[in-house]
């Protein structure tokens, strides 16, 4: 893609195959996670590098939670190891992150670095890196819901308002969203911020989702014709 062309202001990757990654390969699903954990520096580098503002990351879902309980607890280790890695390398970088997601779910000492790294990151504005742990698009708006009824009991609410208790209301609006591994669906991912997002869908598994495909994925958003309902 060319440095001049048009990127997308806020990408949004569901991060899939890591599991599927490793059994092709003989090896442990966890192997596959850790992979996967460390191509998010990879493409949190190339995202800034070609001036994107905002990538949101889906890392677990809620729905997660049904999976067993040795391997949330590798998901829920390498997200704290991520953190303990890494967030002096993207404070430096200006880069400003934050956790969005039911995170009263998540560990304590989790959600204790989550915390420490939102605190320490949260006056950088060079790029927005959010992580979505224990999140889906209805929690979501469920939770806007909850909230717009405290605040406003007796008034007629707008789409404005609404939108302004949705997690990601203070970034710019999504325009891209990214699946990898095959799958076709955004399966509860940031639903109603993704109303005019394009959907881009590849087989490549998230741990061989380097420099070179993401790039694809630019390139892909560039053939698109955004009308937003217009003509």
């Amino acid at each position: 893609m060319s440095q001049n062309s048009h990127v997308p202001n806020h990408i949004g990757i569901i991060m899939d195959g890591n599991g599927r990654w490793a059994i092709e390969k003989g090896l442990p699903r966890a192997v596959g996670h850790k992979k996967g954990a460390e191509m998010v520096r990879v493409i949190v580098e190339s995202a800034a590098n070609v001036g994107v503002t905002s990538l949101t990351l889906f890392g677990f879902s809620i729905e997660n939670w049904r999976r067993p309980k040795s391997e949330v607890s590798v998901l829920m280790n390498l997200a704290e190891s991520y953190l303990l890695k890494e967030i002096k390398s993207l404070h430096k970088e200006g880069v400003c992150f934050q956790v969005i997601g039911n995170r009263q779910a998540l560990p304590n000492s989790l959600q204790d670095r989550i915390l420490e790294a939102e605190d320490q990151t949260r006056l950088n504005t060079r790029f927005y890196l959010n992580i979505a742990l224990s999140y889906s698009g209805r929690w979501d708006i469920v939770n806007a819901v909850n909230q717009l009824k405290k605040a406003h009991p007796q008034d007629e609410i707008t789409e404005d308002d609404f939108e302004g208790y949705l997690s990601l209301s203070d970034q710019e609006p999504l325009d891209l969203i990214i699946r990898t591994s095959g799958e076709q669906r955004i399966s509860n991912f940031l639903l109603w911020q993704a109303a005019y997002s394009e959907l881009y869908f590849t087989d490549t598994k998230w741990p061989d989702f380097d420099k070179s495909e993401f790039s694809k994925s630019l390139d892909f958003y560039q053939t698109r014709n955004r009308k937003f309902g217009g003509l």
